[in-house]
């Protein structure tokens, strides 16, 4: 599909009342851009045998995964990985359905990889993690590929790649707002060779399952730094005196399989070579990790969405209340329109945004990346409610996956920040853009 993005559409600068604080306003900008969002050939392949794999493996593996789950909770050992994962994860590698999200692994573009991810995102449990291609540890393993030494990379990234064992990110505090990073608390001393680090982390995702072996840790390595220089990133091997997981954190109730843990460090201790770069990175670090990762947590709620639509026509063709079927009924027409047009342009938003960081980089796509992930998670949970509503008790039962879908993605709205600070961001480099200087 070709389409031609976005003029400003605002008139003149002349017409326009100054703004308060006298700054000049630049002409309009004309952001005309033939974007192509054509599959190659490639990717079209990959699709196709996706589709085929979700039908064959996954689906089918949906209710097997519950009821291993359900018996491991039982016996103390809930976020231990069900069998049939390893199984799934298997079947994709045969498959050569494996490491998809990272470019120098698939061949694929962000943009290629998108709609594997929208379509990975129908099973949000099962086929990500099936692929090698589920958060945190693709957002850890585009860290280590960027910006990890030979020597980290042999240690950490090889068995990520592999599947051998899992990683967690350790970025948000309690103690303080981390919608606002500079916030961070967690230090990060310099003594001798090595690193000593104290803090408290929490929504460690990974962390909680037994696989997980390594976090990617941010802190303060400089307070008397720049304000954005003043953090930086390091290795910290789960295993490490002075690593301790305080609990785990539920999601709405919801336990979920990786876990989300608080973790303490208590004068923790890692060589000075398990730094990430160089000291005072940490954000262009985070920002580098954030970028394609939206896009793919976008496009797996879209999948979600989609899930949640056809589940939603589902019901309301066969359930019948008032002497005729729910699809007779207006309300609900409406609801599967609003729907379909809702999750079609929040699914353009984000080939967009996919398409300007391949062929202008992450940099050049903050806006947009800011953008779909203020739209698109409140997108897929308006739908998500919509299905609900049309399903009744069902709908917030474990009888269906859309309750827990919910949950996910009204977490998603605070994950990697929350919708204000995207809309801010947003906001921002819209003026910046108008104003001379």
């Amino acid at each position: 599909v070709r389409r031609c993005v976005r003029g400003d559409g605002l008139g003149p600068a002349s017409s326009r009342p100054p703004l308060p604080w006298g700054t000049e306003v630049s002409q309009p900008r004309h952001r005309i851009t033939n974007v192509d969002f054509e599959p190659s050939s490639k990717a079209q392949d990959y699709l196709q045998r996706l589709s085929a794999f979700m039908d064959a493996e996954v689906y089918p593996a949906e209710a097997v995964y519950e009821q291993q789950m359900t018996e491991q909770a039982a016996a103390g050992r809930g976020h231990q990985s069900p069998p049939v994962i390893e199984h799934l994860k298997s079947r994709a590698q045969d498959a050569g359905l494996w490491n998809l999200f990272l470019p120098d692994e698939s061949g694929l573009s962000v943009t290629e990889y998108a709609p594997l991810a929208e379509m990975s995102g129908r099973s949000p449990h099962l086929a990500p993690e099936a692929l090698n291609c589920s958060a945190p540890d693709t957002g850890n393993m585009e860290v280590l590929h960027m910006f990890g030494t030979e020597e980290q990379k042999a240690q950490w990234l090889e068995p990520l790649l592999q599947g051998r064992i899992r990683s967690g990110f350790a970025m948000t505090e309690p103690a303080v707002a981390s919608s606002d990073a500079t916030n961070i608390e967690t230090s990060i001393a310099a003594d001798g060779q090595d690193y000593v680090i104290n803090g408290r982390k929490w929504w460690t995702t990974g962390a909680m399952d037994p696989r997980c072996e390594i976090l990617i840790l941010m802190g303060k390595t400089d307070p008397q730094a720049e304000v954005h220089s003043q953090q930086s990133m390091v290795l910290v091997p789960m295993n490490t005196p002075g690593v301790t997981i305080e609990r785990n954190l539920t999601v709405f109730g919801y336990t979920e399989q990786p876990g989300h843990a608080e973790v303490s460090f208590t004068d923790v201790r890692v060589p000075r070579s398990n730094l990430l770069a160089q000291e005072g990175m940490g954000f262009a670090i985070a920002q580098a990790r954030l970028g394609p990762g939206r896009v793919h947590h976008c496009m797996r709620a879209i999948g979600m969405a989609e899930r949640a639509l056809d589940m939603m026509c589902d019901r309301a063709l066969e359930r019948v209340a008032f002497h005729r079927p729910l699809a007779a009924q207006g309300v609900v027409r409406e609801w599967i329109a609003r729907s379909r047009l809702a999750i079609d342009q929040a699914r353009l938003l984000v080939l967009h945004t996919a398409w300007v960081i391949d062929n202008q980089g992450a940099k050049a796509a903050r806006q947009q990346i800011a953008g779909i992930k203020a739209v698109v998670p409140q997108m897929a949970l308006d739908v998500v409610d919509k299905a609900i509503q049309t399903y009744g008790g069902a709908g917030v039962s474990q009888v269906t996956p859309l309750a827990e879908m919910w949950a996910g993605l009204r977490t998603l709205r605070l994950a990697d920040g929350p919708d204000e600070v995207h809309l801010r961001d947003v906001a921002r480099l819209e003026l910046k853009a108008h104003i001379h200087g």
